[in-house]
């Protein structure tokens, strides 16, 4: 039973809600294969079947997105988070997700102050020279007011909503228990590894929960940055900075968005566009640290053509190894090696299950396509649309990390786009890409790495007396195993064992009804309506035993 799962009954109301919307949606098969119905319903819950017409005219895509934005914040926070999924969903259902906005009615800041004094010791309009007490921006789980230090400095406040962890906690304890139904009771939801999901986005959304965390990544920003005079990262105030509330610099610029404003300002959009790509590849290929969503909302332009970047909640991380993966994928395409970028995407998948040859040969359809094109003239986006495409036919799901990167990507290009019509990405990677190249094969690189080998090889060799001895007394103790992970066979097994089971079965009924044949010719012994009891009772157990095998056979062909 679902219930028994859940564990928590304080969560029924919720259960109720969630499956209520899911249900009008259009999604109420979904819910009764997941036996949540039931549990409703035995809690008194009894949902009333009725779907909207025109709800049931709409694209599954529209519906999901619908039915998102009205569960509130966590599941519109799932949704923004499913759509940098490019290589679980197709476009159409990509486009919807990026649809979810967090906008919400904003909570009055009388609400807000109590857990503001127990954090600040003290009233947010007594430490701060001037408060507005209007928000400029509302999300689902902060919103924005504007300040004054008392020397003046103008600076905003991001404030948590009260409560709003109770909230999100409860629906992730939700989520991770559908997620695991979902992937327990649907096989055709297991491609997409709902209970992995979920755990990356609890993760995740944690992470912005806590405001100080945002505050540490915009101070590792401005480390970064703080060198390069064409891009201003907000400065952040940790006298009254906590989990709580962050208090950043306040910056004043033309929205990334109001391209009228920037021409009116006589800023030059190309440049522009330059720098901001030239700052988004340096996060990406030479920091490993890099905001997540670039898009036109999170950035303002400046004066001298020079750009602010704001609201990093969500960042992604790259490995040394990855940045290199993702160098050598482009040096291939330029160099239409098709082995190599086959070889790059099978490090991506890791151990997933894959057809090499039928994976070997989208690969190589992908770089005949881009034969005759510059690489200068190569439209990212597209490439890495195209490249998600050949995951998804596979089956195949990217490390969250490259699914942040490439939907980072693709943002940008399309900021870059919007600005310059001309804007070409590829164009600005080669620097960072020579320059990554060269690091590689430096002295001090080529030492650092000439060194960690020697010592994991150090490592295995003095290591490699212990692990002997643990193996001979393994042996000598009779515990020595060998594990073998063969998940086909396992189930190839596992078929054997109960078409067995059957067969013995049906050999065990046969032979009840033979011999009670027999008994029922032999006169004495005790009688039931004037016939032997033995014979008829073996008779019964054999009717028995043939209605299980029915039942085995019947359910085994559902499955």
């Amino acid at each position: 039973m679902l219930l028994e799962t859940l564990h928590v009954m304080r969560d029924i109301s919720r259960l109720h809600e969630i499956t209520a919307v899911f249900i009008r949606y259009g999604w109420g098969d979904v819910a009764r294969r997941l036996g949540i119905i039931g549990v409703l319903e035995r809690a008194g819950r009894i949902l009333h079947w009725t779907e909207a017409e025109e709800i049931m005219h709409l694209e599954p895509a529209v519906r999901v997105r619908r039915a998102l934005e009205e569960l509130g914040p966590t599941f519109v926070k799932l949704g923004q988070v499913l759509a940098t999924r490019v290589d679980m969903f197709p476009p159409s259902w990509i486009s919807e997700f990026e649809k979810l906005q967090s906008d919400v009615p904003p909570v009055p800041f009388d609400d807000l102050l109590p857990q503001l004094i127990n954090v600040l010791g003290a009233s947010p309009l007594e430490i701060f020279r001037e408060v507005q007490i209007k928000p400029v921006a509302a999300a689902s789980i902060a919103q924005v007011h504007l300040a004054q230090l008392q020397d003046g400095t103008e600076v905003v406040l991001k404030i948590r909503r009260p409560a709003i962890e109770q909230k999100i906690e409860a629906d992730l304890r939700i989520l991770a228990h559908i997620a695991h139904l979902l992937e327990s009771e649907l096989p055709e939801a297991r491609r997409y590894q709902p209970v992995h999901i979920a755990a990356e986005f609890t993760r995740s959304l944690r992470r912005e929960l806590d405001l100080a965390m945002e505050a540490r990544n915009i101070d590792r920003f401005a480390q970064n940055f703080a060198t390069d005079e064409t891009v201003l990262i907000p400065k952040v105030y940790w006298e009254w900075t906590s989990a709580v509330m962050n208090v950043q610099q306040r910056v004043v610029g033309i929205h990334g968005n109001n391209l009228a404003a920037v021409d009116a300002a006589g800023l030059d959009r190309k440049i522009l566009a330059s720098h901001g790509a030239d700052a988004v590849l340096k996060m990406i290929l030479i920091d490993g640290f890099f905001h997540a969503d670039p898009h036109p909302g999170n950035v303002f332009y400046l004066p001298g053509n020079r750009l602010a970047m704001l609201d990093f909640g969500m960042v992604g991380r790259l490995t040394h190894e990855r940045r290199n993966q993702i160098v050598d994928l482009l040096a291939s395409l330029a160099r239409r090696n098709e082995q190599g970028m086959l070889e790059v995407l099978l490090e991506w998948v890791g151990d997933a299950s894959v057809d090499d040859s039928k994976l070997a040969a989208d690969v190589a359809d992908l770089v005949v396509n881009y034969e005759n094109v510059q690489l200068k003239d190569i439209r990212l986006s597209a490439l890495l649309q195209e490249i998600t495409m050949i995951m998804r036919e596979h089956s195949l799901m990217l490390p969250s990390d490259l699914t942040l990167l490439f939907k980072a990507l693709i943002t940008l290009e399309g900021l870059g786009r919007q600005l310059d019509p001309e804007f070409h990405l590829v164009s600005h990677l080669e620097p960072f890409v020579v320059h990554v190249i060269r690091e590689r094969y430096t002295p001090s690189a080529l030492w650092q790495r000439g060194r960690q080998d020697l010592n994991e090889f150090y490592g295995l060799l003095t290591g490699l007396p212990r692990d002997l001895g643990r193996l001979i007394r393994e042996v000598r103790r009779g515990k020595f195993k060998i594990e073998l992970d063969l998940k086909r066979l396992d189930h190839f097994g596992q078929q054997i064992d109960h078409s067995a089971n059957r067969l013995t079965m049906a050999i065990m009924t046969a032979s009840l009804v033979i011999g009670s044949s027999i008994v029922m010719t032999v006169e004495g012994g005790p009688t039931l309506f004037g016939l032997p009891l033995f014979g008829l009772l073996g008779f019964l157990l054999a009717f028995f035993n043939s209605l299980w095998i029915i039942f085995s056979i019947w359910r085994s062909n559902r499955h």
